[in-house]
């Protein structure tokens, strides 16, 4: 399951997002650190096609995918150092695959600003250096640790010492790993120390509504424009913490209505969503039977036992072979029996690469 946490400034509309995304009732308010405990939320991925088989298979039970939203206390300047409410909630955070980013993009002066302005490059920058600073002293332990353990020859200790100092080197600037172009190896050498700034980043950009269907604000430019010049794979998602609040209260056809009449195609939960598996790379694939049609959530690239290793390792274990049928396919073929008879589906071993929409079964034995 993918699992995202929420950071930004206080009151920037985080937990309003995370009520929205979650239909769970996280204190909303507006003052700093209303948030005081980690609110964890699973949300379905919005994903027609899994609908689409259900209706087909007639199942007894259908299972979307999931993401798991992590929220945490508005950090400020100095949460690094245990200002606001610090560390314990930069923690939270580090076993989470990606970051969003909640900023404030509108003017309201019945809403306060914990720096007295709106201003989203700043606080995006305040966010950043609270960040680096907060893996500086998780590298600058490590550091220690491996020098010591060099000293005395150990090949491996050296060779992390080398990374590590690399890594200290662009934190004490104040930059994040993710926007360094650092190459493929010396960030795989990373993934053991969770470090916060070597996550992808979503920027969530909270807009006027007249925004979501109209022209960009300056605000959300800004932003755009400082993330282009330094280079940091991230993606932007607009959105309304006031919409999705609404929305969160609406029955599925009384949300259609509601975007169609604002002239926004879809929510902001979607959009975010699909954002994040693009910038993770994520793809789904199905597995429709009778009892069950489920999706499931796999990397790019990955081969059909990666792929049955999501549902049980056992499948990777003792994999034999993957009946496949494109999804377009399925439903054109009214299902398996209809795929087998015209000749679409195919019999896939252990290099074949499972592409986005696959419907398989999976043939193993251990």
């Amino acid at each position: 399951m993918l699992r995202a946490g929420i950071v930004g400034l206080p009151n920037v509309g985080k937990s309003t997002l995370f009520n929205a995304l979650t239909s769970a009732k996280a204190e909303a308010a507006n003052f700093p650190f209303c948030t005081i405990d980690p609110n964890v939320g699973t949300v379905e991925v919005p994903d027609p096609r899994l609908q689409k088989l259900a209706e087909l298979v007639k199942p007894q039970n259908v299972v979307p995918a999931a993401v798991e939203f992590v929220d945490i206390a508005g950090l400020v300047k100095g949460a690094s150092q245990g200002e606001g409410l610090g560390n314990k909630f930069l923690a939270n955070i580090r076993e989470t695959d990606a970051i969003v980013h909640v900023i404030r993009c509108f003017d309201d002066e019945d809403v306060i600003h914990v720096a007295g302005s709106v201003d989203p490059v700043r606080d995006r920058e305040t966010i950043n250096l609270e960040l680096a600073l907060a893996d500086l002293a998780t590298v600058e332990k490590s550091l220690d640790r491996a020098r010591k353990a060099a000293k005395s020859g150990n090949a491996d200790a050296k060779a992390e010492v080398a990374t590590l100092e690399i890594v200290f080197a662009l934190l004490s600037e104040g930059k994040t790993i993710n926007s360094a172009k650092l190459d493929k190896e010396l960030l795989a050498s990373l993934k053991s120390y969770n470090l916060l700034t070597a996550k992808p980043v979503l920027y969530a950009a909270n807009v006027v509504d007249a925004e979501l269907s109209g022209e960009e604000g300056p605000y959300v430019k800004a932003l755009r424009a400082v993330i282009e010049k330094e280079g940091e794979p991230a993606e932007v998602v607009p959105f309304s913490a006031k919409i999705e609040a609404e929305l969160a209260e609406l029955s599925k056809e009384e949300r259609v209505e509601f975007l169609a009449s604002l002239g926004i195609d879809s929510a902001g939960l979607d959009r975010l969503i699909r954002a994040a598996y693009h910038l993770l790379g994520l793809r789904t694939y199905f597995t429709a039977g009778e009892k069950e049609v489920r999706a499931w959530t796999i990397h790019q690239g990955d081969t059909a036992p990666k792929a049955a290793a999501v549902i049980h390792s056992d499948f990777e274990r003792g994999f034999i072979r993957a009946e496949t049928v494109a999804y377009d396919e399925f439903i054109a073929n009214n299902g398996w029996k209809g795929a087998k008879e015209k000749g679409v589906m195919r019999s896939e071993g252990k290099e074949y690469v499972v592409q986005d929409g696959d419907v398989l079964l999976f043939r193993f034995n251990v």
